[in-house]
C-alpha cells in the first residue's frame, strides 16, 4: 500500500510542557486510521504539526513524501481538513462559504455539492451567524469532502451532529476510502472509529500508547464469554485464563484470556455444553485499559 502520512519520532514542546512524547504511526492509501485519546492527549497539537500549522521541536512528518513544514503548500493542495468546531463568516450564507472554500482549494465537484447538501439536510441560503453548532460543522464537512483530496483529515468532525447526521457522515467516509484515499480521523465517538477504522491509535499524555488493527489489539485483551453447561459450570472458574466469573444457575459470564480460549473450551466440553457465546472487546473496552484509573 501507498504510504500518504508517515510521522516518526515527534516531538512538541509548549514552554516546559511537552505535549508530544515521539509520536509515530503511518496512514496509507485506501485506509482509515482512527487517532484516539481524550482532550488534551496531543491529537490536535499532531494534527496541527502534520497541517504545517505549529513548528515540530524535533522528529520526522511527511505527507506525501513531502516536509509538512517545507512543503506545506504543496501539500494542501491535495488534502481536505475539518476542525472540530468550523468557525465562519457570519454575514455570508452557507452556500457562499461552502463555495469559497471549495475555490480556494482549487476546484469541486458542484454536483457531488449539491447532493451534499441535501444529504446532510442544510439550508445553503441561510447566514451563517445563524447557524447551529451542528449546521456550522455541516458546512465544514460539505466542503471538505465536495473536492477531490489524496488525504482527508478529520479532527472530531462530527462534533455537534445529530445521530443521523454522524451516520451518514460514516457512509459518505466509507465511499472515500473504497476510492483509495487515505483518510485520518481524531474522534471521541468510539463507535464512529470502531466502524470505519481498519487501524487504530491510542494517544496518552502526548505518547502513543497502542497502535494495530482492531483485531491485533484485541489479542491484548479479555472477550466476555456466557456460558451453560449440563454439569456444575462453578468448575469453570477455576479454569486457567478464566477471570471475574460470575453465576446465575447453571449459566456463568466470565472474561476469558484469548490464548486460553482453547483450554477453557476442552474443559467446558467436559461438562455437557448447551450455550457458549464468545464476544470480542470493544474498541471501548480497549480505550478503558489504558485510561481507568
Amino acid at each position: 500500500m501507498e504510504e500518504i502520512v508517515r510521522i516518526n519520532g515527534l516531538q512538541k514542546k509548549f514552554g516546559k510542557f511537552q505535549a508530544l512524547h515521539d509520536v509515530s504511526f503511518t496512514v496509507n492509501a485506501g485506509e482509515v486510521v482512527g487517532f484516539i485519546g481524550p482532550n488534551g492527549a496531543g491529537k490536535s497539537t499532531t494534527i496541527r504539526a502534520l497541517l504545517g500549522i505549529i513548528k515540530r521541536d524535533a522528529g520526522e512528518a511527511k505527507i506525501f513524501g513531502k516536509d509538512v513544514w517545507k512543503d506545506s503548500l504543496e501539500i494542501h493542495k491535495r488534502i481536505s481538513y475539518v476542525p472540530g468546531d468550523v468557525a465562519l463568516w457570519g454575514n455570508l450564507t452557507g452556500g457562499e462559504i461552502i463555495d469559497l472554500f471549495i475555490k480556494l482549494h482549487g476546484g469541486g465537484d458542484k454536483a457531488k455539492r449539491d447532493y451534499l447538501i441535501k444529504r446532510f439536510e442544510l439550508d445553503p441560503k441561510k447566514k451563517a451567524k445563524g447557524y447551529s453548532k451542528g449546521n456550522r460543522q455541516k458546512v465544514g464537512l460539505i466542503a471538505a469532502l465536495s473536492v477531490d483530496s489524496d488525504l482527508y483529515i478529520f479532527d472530531e468532525p462530527t462534533s455537534g451532529l445529530d445521530p443521523l447526521m454522524e451516520v451518514i457522515f460514516q457512509e459518505e467516509v466509507e465511499k472515500f476510502k473504497n476510492t483509495g484515499k487515505a483518510i485520518l480521523l481524531s474522534s471521541h465517538i468510539l463507535s464512529e472509529v470502531e466502524r470505519l477504522a481498519d487501524k487504530v491509535v491510542i494517544i496518552r499524555q502526548g505518547k502513543i500508547v497502542e497502535t494495530g488493527t482492531l483485531d491485533e489489539l484485541r489479542h491484548l485483551t479479555h472477550s466476555t464469554v456466557t456460558l451453560a453447561t449440563e454439569g456444575d459450570v462453578s468448575a469453570m472458574a477455576s479454569v486457567n485464563g478464566v477471570y471475574d466469573f460470575t453465576q446465575k444457575e447453571n449459566q456463568a459470564t466470565f472474561s476469558a484470556d484469548n490464548q486460553y480460549i482453547n483450554d477453557i473450551l476442552l474443559e467446558a466440553t467436559k461438562l455437557g455444553v448447551k450455550k457458549f457465546e464468545s464476544v470480542p472487546p470493544t474498541l471501548e473496552d480497549l480505550f478503558m485499559r489504558h485510561y481507568e484509573g
